[in-house]
């Protein structure tokens, strides 16, 4: 018999619009039970379940957007809550975000492993807006992950032209020790200028000519398979919800004064093992 949390998580993926067959698949349960426990009532037990399922029941829309964000570390989660009023225990919570942590690992396509040295992913991320040199600017994050380590740089930018493009890839390559074989990006113009319908790159020369001067070869994703970097996708996912959150700084000097300091304390998070060889 299911508990009245699980009841709860498979009438909440099934209300976002999850099928049958994929909450069958994610929580383990058979299809029968599934479709049982969707067209039944949640029925939570007399006592503390029921009012701890109700506890969070106010809370569910944020932690839905924070999910959506990429945020699935319990901890950081039941912090957050607290905060804002949350006096349930964290067993709900754990409860609420472990199907969203197997879906997670559902939709991951086979890891792609990479020999140390091998790969970097490299990707911006748009942050929104900061107040730089009198006027208001969008702000972008610059990631760079190692493939193997996983260990990454963040720098934070009011443009991603192709000066800045460069720029942090000195400032990456200079943090990380060492220059991979092949640095893999999107489509970005700083970086390939036209791909023809048979795969023909026209690379940017200027980024060609970087490359060659560093001594690595550049790797564009197929067009619509930006998945192939997630590594560094999942690395900007974790500044969104572990740095970015909260965050308050003066100029954008500041930000990323804050941001180096960040790296330093969250390496192992984000590598757990030396950056580059064993």
């Amino acid at each position: 018999m299911l508990e009245v949390e699980e009841r709860f998580m498979i009438k909440d993926l099934h209300r976002r619009g999850m099928s049958i067959s994929e909450i069958a698949r994610v929580t383990g349960h058979d299809r029968k039970t599934v479709r049982a426990t969707v067209n039944g009532p949640v029925n939570p037990p007399p006592g503390k379940r029921q009012a701890r399922t109700k506890k969070i029941e106010p809370f569910l829309p944020y932690l839905e957007r924070r999910i959506e964000e990429g945020v699935l570390n319990c901890n950081k989660l039941f912090d957050e809550i607290r905060k804002r009023g949350y006096q349930g225990g964290k067993s709900t919570l754990k409860y609420f975000v472990q199907p969203y942590r197997e879906a997670r690992r559902q939709e991951a396509t086979v890891r792609f492993e990479t020999l140390p040295g091998e790969q970097a992913q490299v990707d911006w991320g748009h942050f929104g807006s900061i107040e730089h040199q009198g006027r208001r600017r969008r702000l972008y994050g610059f990631v760079m992950t190692l493939g193997w380590s996983r260990a990454s740089y963040l720098e934070f930018t009011v443009s991603t032209d192709a000066a800045s493009w460069l720029r942090c890839h000195i400032h990456a390559l200079r943090y990380l020790g060492g220059v991979p074989q092949v640095v893999l990006h999107d489509n970005l113009k700083t970086a390939v200028l036209e791909r023809e319908a048979d795969g023909t790159i026209h690379w940017n020369p200027r980024y060609l000519d970087f490359a060659h001067y560093y001594g690595f070869t550049p790797k564009a994703c197929q067009p619509y398979r930006a998945q192939t970097k997630g590594k560094v996708e999942s690395g900007i996912r974790y500044v969104r919800g572990n740095f970015w959150p909260g965050l308050r700084f003066f100029d954008l000097a500041d930000l990323n004064e804050q941001a180096k300091g960040w790296l330093v304390q969250n390496q192992e998070t984000f590598s757990g093992t030396a950056r580059w060889s064993s």
